[in-house]
């Protein structure tokens, strides 16, 4: 009896040790260390999960006192008078920021690229420094180089300051035009994002409520109207305020345009309409057109480069029933004294941002 337990014990311890040999090579089989052929072990890398939860964290910081870097969000507040460095990581980066920073040629601004990010520094910031501040990729082949819009990265950054609710501008009065297709801006922004502000018609006095949809208020944009018409023609005025006095804005002339966005409608006519040699004539090249779009002109006339010629360009706006406003540019191009060289045709080629129109007229001897 004692013989067949010692046998049973023994055959159990045997079953034991199998398990446990088969229980370890299979842990050896899906382990971190595998040999592979000539004796070298190698260290298994599991994939790493891409993370499909939205986009990369901006790579746009700004650099505080000690070293230390915060990376900012759509909106940051900061204090006017002290001096803003941030910085974007690459070894090419472009920057974007308030443009009247270029247009004044402010010496106070400076942008380096070092070896892993690129620098802008900004000397004694003030409340008309508030508004967009934005960095991004620039990927090159070759010669050629374009902005990656897949890693910009953009900051509006406010200056407060309590004596200065609105951004500061270097005018006084300011055009806007309205369109009916079109969403207008009344631009009064401001530098603390918490102010409340209000739109103001200065004739007759009223308050224009934003009611969240017609009419709206973005604190880095200014008032929006979603649909402009004749009625909200005028000077109006923005207020705000936060704890203390309420203050006002610059003025804002609202005009509505009756003319739409395309290339230049244009007239060409001369006068008089009957010449001779030794006659005086003007051939005046009229554009009608939309109040802030600027027109170039270019003429072809007979004599060019013979004869003497005076060119002279000069625009204005005009009302034209309903309250509707319009641009008329004017070039008109005087030849005295006509001689036989002069007879022929004259062409006037205007030019906008939008495209190009060419019209030509006979000039010829009666």
């Amino acid at each position: 009896m004692k013989l067949w337990l010692v046998f049973c014990l023994a055959l159990l311890w045997v079953e034991l040790q199998t398990g446990v040999c088969q229980q370890a090579k299979r842990r050896k089989d899906v382990g971190e260390n595998r040999i592979r052929p000539g004796g070298k072990r190698v260290k298994t890398r599991h994939p790493k999960l891409k993370d499909g939860g939205g986009r990369s964290q901006s790579l746009l910081t700004q650099v505080l006192d000690k070293g230390r870097f915060l990376r900012l969000s759509q909106t940051t507040t900061l204090t006017p008078g002290r001096n803003m460095e941030l910085r974007c990581k690459g070894t090419n980066i472009g920057w974007s920021y308030p443009t009247y920073l270029d247009t004044f040629n402010d010496s106070r601004l400076s942008i380096k690229q070092g070896d892993k990010y690129s620098q802008l520094i900004l000397t004694s910031p003030s409340a008309a420094d508030t508004g967009a501040y934005s960095c991004w990729v620039v990927v090159c082949d070759g010669t050629e180089c374009d902005k990656d819009h897949d890693h910009v990265y953009v900051s509006y950054i406010y200056f407060r300051d309590k004596d200065n609710l609105f951004v500061p501008s270097a005018i006084h009065f300011e055009i806007v035009y309205l369109r009916p297709d079109k969403a207008a801006v009344v631009p009064c922004r401001v530098t603390d994002p918490q102010a409340k502000v209000s739109l103001h018609r200065e004739v007759p006095p009223e308050e224009i409520t934003a009611n969240g949809t017609l009419v709206t208020y973005d604190p880095t944009k200014g008032f929006i109207l979603q649909s402009p018409s004749p009625d909200h023609q005028g000077v109006f005025y923005c207020k705000a305020a936060t704890k203390g006095t309420p203050q006002i804005s610059i003025k804002y002339q609202l005009l509505y345009v009756e003319v739409p966005s395309g290339p230049p409608f244009v007239n060409l006519e001369a006068s008089p309409e009957s010449v001779t040699g030794g006659d005086n004539v003007n051939v005046t090249c009229t554009v009608l057109g939309e109040p802030e779009v600027d027109v170039s002109y270019t003429w072809s006339y007979p004599g060019q480069g013979q004869r003497p010629v005076h060119i002279q360009t000069s625009w204005r706006l005009v009302n034209r029933g309903m309250g509707h406003t319009t641009r008329i540019s004017q070039s008109v191009l005087t030849v005295e004294d006509l001689e036989t060289i002069d007879f022929g045709n004259y062409m006037c080629k205007a030019k906008n941002q939008h495209g190009e129109t060419i019209v030509t007229i006979d000039v010829i001897s009666q």
